[in-house]
């Protein structure tokens, strides 16, 4: 006899917001009459922290002390002990999504869903069957999603830069100066404060330039921090990468720039007590010997109408 659980979701996106309640079902399909201990279901969301390889040594002391943030943790009762009858059976539920009382001054409330490298914030379903000791329990589970209610738009701020070899700081020596070519460019973002749910825009013009260019491309950064009271590590990673131009662009002739923030690799920048996710964004030029020049600039992602 088989016995098959899984967890639907009245709302298909799987998005929610703080106060909204999550509506479901669960469906227990069995080819006989399957009796059980009791069916129980649990919401839970946390914040995982890893430390990156590369600082493993530095902070050997305090790498264990690094534990998942419990965000939420509420468990309710679907059906006590009894039989589930042969075929397809539905059982309703409605969980409200809230975040628990705050017991220590560190915790966030509920944060939005977030995939990173060394932060994963994530909010799952899980329900599970009791059986008789003789059958192992049936487990099923379903990720959903958080993400902030809508505010008002915040004012734009937009950035204007010229790139020089004047302005490359990176130069330090004479001899590494005389290496860079002669060149003038000229980058726009329209804000640097930008919706989640908008495209980042703005432009690039390349007013002179003595070496043929090989590409221009549009880089999005993830800059992730997280640790404890001993230290903190900083890792900053690559989301996405466009190219805006390819080979050798005409000259003063305006470039524009478009991203479209992916939707699980980004969220609003969050600081914490435990642990931060800020972003940038890099306009990267490269000459066609494989010289690159690039500008930063860092970035606030909000969650606005």
């Amino acid at each position: 006899m088989s016995t098959n659980l899984s967890i639907n979701l009245k709302r298909a996106s799987k998005v929610y917001h703080e106060g909204e309640n999550i509506v479901g079902v669960v469906v227990v399909e069995s080819s006989g009459d399957v009796r059980h201990e009791g069916l129980a279901l649990l919401m839970e969301g946390s914040v995982n922290l890893q430390l990156s390889t590369k600082n493993v040594g530095i902070f050997e002391a305090f790498s264990n002390s690094i534990k998942p943030i419990t965000l939420i943790s509420t468990s309710i009762e679907l059906a006590p002990p009894g039989k589930i009858p042969v075929g397809v059976t539905e059982i309703p539920f409605e969980m409200p999504l809230r975040a628990r009382q705050a017991i220590s001054p560190g915790y966030p409330g509920l944060l939005e869903t977030y995939h990173g490298v060394f932060v994963n914030i994530m909010y799952t379903l899980k329900c599970s069957m009791k059986r008789s000791f003789l059958n192992k329990p049936l487990n099923a589970g379903c990720q959903f999603f958080v993400q902030y209610k809508q505010q008002d738009p915040a004012p734009l701020k937009p950035v204007r830069c010229e790139i020089t070899p004047a302005t490359i700081r990176a130069a330090s020596s004479a001899g590494a100066r005389a290496a860079i070519p002669q060149f003038q460019v000229y980058a726009e973002i329209d804000s640097t404060v930008c919706p989640l749910d908008k495209p980042l825009t703005g432009k690039i013009r390349v007013d002179e330039c003595s070496v043929p260019i090989k590409s221009i491309e549009l880089q999005l950064v993830r800059v992730e921090t997280c640790g404890c009271a001993e230290g903190y590590s900083r890792d900053a990673t690559e989301i996405q990468n466009i190219q805006v131009g390819a080979g050798d662009v005409c000259r003063a002739r305006d470039v524009p720039l478009y991203m479209v923030l992916p939707r699980l690799f980004t969220c609003p920048t969050t600081t914490t007590h435990n642990f931060k996710i800020e972003f940038e964004l890099n306009i990267a030029v490269i000459f066609e010997d494989d010289y690159l020049v690039t500008e930063n600039f860092p970035i606030l992602l909000l969650r606005s109408r």
